[in-house]
């Protein structure tokens, strides 16, 4: 999904393309003997109790343009990409009677820059992700607008730069593209990614801190963390033990440090069981298919029933908000104790080199501060704010499409906040005679050096900060496998 943010070959296999013409062979089997089939010979929600309109294509025209209301600013282009590999994996099952040149036009889509131009409101995340995916596929029939690019420009222009036919739909195509939680899975998916990584880079900087304090790693005792019960724990313990080899205490620090320092692994224990849970739903999504009706050639059955509805990603993006919240409010307290001087060992107040002339990270701290706040505030569940819509066909909805873009912010947002405190670890490494004693913790300084120039004097530390954690994510893809990808900069990704 991360890959699916720049120009990416999507095939199409022979079996997905006879299984997905078989499933359009028995859509059109079941409407010739007359069945009633929701949304083909129905109209849509609670008005399926009406016929539809007569003419197939006429049908798919008449789901679309009452779905076409979506406000607020446009999606992340990232997020609209995935949305789409999501959708098209979805319907390669062959459970949803969409067309085999449907479907190889949204791989066709995805090897261009063409993305469709989608309305971040407008979602309940119940009947699928009805209106942005409506504004999708308007999109990709020259309807709205769209991005090539990253210049955003009339939908019709923008196919004909990108070397793209309008996308002419028939029988079920205009339902099926609708009819999921895609964005809801692509949004949760790529904050899955991006927490993954931040959550070593946490790790890693958590190492860092200890050893610049010089503290005694006495707190990751392996009995001492085994005896915790929770085995993310002592998985956490290792991780850190792995970045402190070699470290070489002063001695000079209380006998217990801050829980900033010695509840660590108990911290991050938690976010990782919270994160391996969500992840887990978000990979069960991609290998289901998110639509109604499905359709089951080999039973002769056409099943009606609510596996659009989006509760599991609803519940697993909460949890991914909360654990990205609480790791940062980890990471504004570790940065609050390094420029410290009553805490930070010796340090200068906020790591300048000539407090009162120089001011060091205290512009960087006032932005963590305000960083960490806006994800407390964000970090409202929305998985249980249920409020019925549809004239009450939709009675109960789980709102994961705002749960799941939600998580995706606070994600991008905790690589900010991890920004600023590797900025400040690099100046306290500057400072600090002798700078990190771990060899690999002087290895992460060097990483971080390589970007951020030490502060002599007063400076714009914006840019700093967005290198830093871009830098930080490239270091811990380096040691930790499977972390590895290919997203933009952290400019872009903002």
């Amino acid at each position: 999904m991360e890959r699916a943010a720049r120009p990416v070959s999507v095939g199409m296999a022979d079996d997905v393309t006879r299984g997905v013409e078989a499933g359009r062979d028995f859509v059109e089997k079941c409407l010739t003997e007359d069945r009633s089939v929701y949304g083909s010979t129905t109209g849509f929600g609670p008005l399926v109790v009406f016929g539809g309109r007569a003419d197939a294509e006429d049908q798919c025209d008449n789901v679309l343009q009452h779905l076409t209301a979506g406000q607020g600013p446009d999606l992340p282009v990232d997020v609209v990409r995935a949305t789409v590999l999501v959708r098209a994996w979805s319907l390669s099952r062959g459970r949803s009677g969409v067309s085999p040149a449907t479907l190889r036009a949204l791989c066709d889509m995805l090897a261009t820059s063409f993305t469709p131009a989608v309305p971040a409101l407008g979602s309940v995340g119940a009947s699928g992700d009805l209106v942005p995916l409506a504004h999708v596929v308007q999109a990709l029939r020259g309807v709205g607008h769209a991005y090539v690019d990253g210049v955003r420009m009339p939908a019709r222009e923008a196919l004909a730069k990108a070397g793209l036919e309008p996308l002419a739909l028939g029988g079920r195509d205009a339902l099926s593209l609708v009819n999921g939680t895609s964005v809801t899975t692509a949004a949760a998916g790529l904050a899955v990614a991006s927490l993954r990584r931040s959550h070593e880079v946490s790790i890693a900087m958590s190492a860092l801190l200890t050893d610049l304090l010089g503290a005694a790693p006495a707190f990751l005792s392996p009995s001492l963390l085994a005896a915790f019960g929770h085995p993310e724990t002592v998985v956490v313990g290792e991780r850190l033990s792995y970045w402190l080899a070699g470290t070489a205490p002063t001695g000079l620090r209380a006998l217990q440090e801050p829980y900033s320092v010695r509840c660590v692994p108990q911290l991050l224990g938690a976010a990782r069981s919270g994160m391996e849970w969500a992840e887990q739903v978000v990979r069960r999504d991609l290998a289901g298919v998110s639509d109604n009706p499905l359709f089951f050639a080999e039973e002769d059955l056409v099943a009606h029933g609510g596996n659009f509805f989006g509760q599991p990603s609803a519940f697993a993006s909460d949890m991914l908000s909360m654990t990205a919240t609480q790791t940062g409010n980890l990471a504004e307290r570790q940065l609050d104790l390094i420029i410290d001087p009553h805490r930070n060992e010796g340090l200068p107040a906020m790591l300048s080199p000539k407090a009162g002339e120089q001011h060091g990270v205290q512009g960087l701290q006032v932005v963590a501060t305000s960083v960490v706040v806006a994800m407390r505030r964000a970090c409202v569940p929305a998985s249980v704010q249920s409020i019925p819509t549809n004239l009450h066909n939709q009675d109960v909805v789980p709102f994961g499409t705002q749960a799941a873009l939600t998580a995706l912010d606070q994600a991008r947002s905790l690589r900010l906040l991890h920004g600023c405190l590797g900025v400040a670890l690099r100046q306290a490494a500057h400072l600090r005679p002798g700078g990190a004693t771990a060899p690999r913790c002087v290895e992460l300084v060097e990483a971080l050096a390589e970007v951020v120039e030490p502060i002599e004097r007063d400076r714009p530390l914006d840019v700093d900060i967005r290198a830093a954690a871009d830098a930080l994510d490239r270091f811990v893809e380096r040691h930790v496998p499977g972390l590895a990808h290919e997203a933009t900069s952290s400019g872009d990704r903002s």
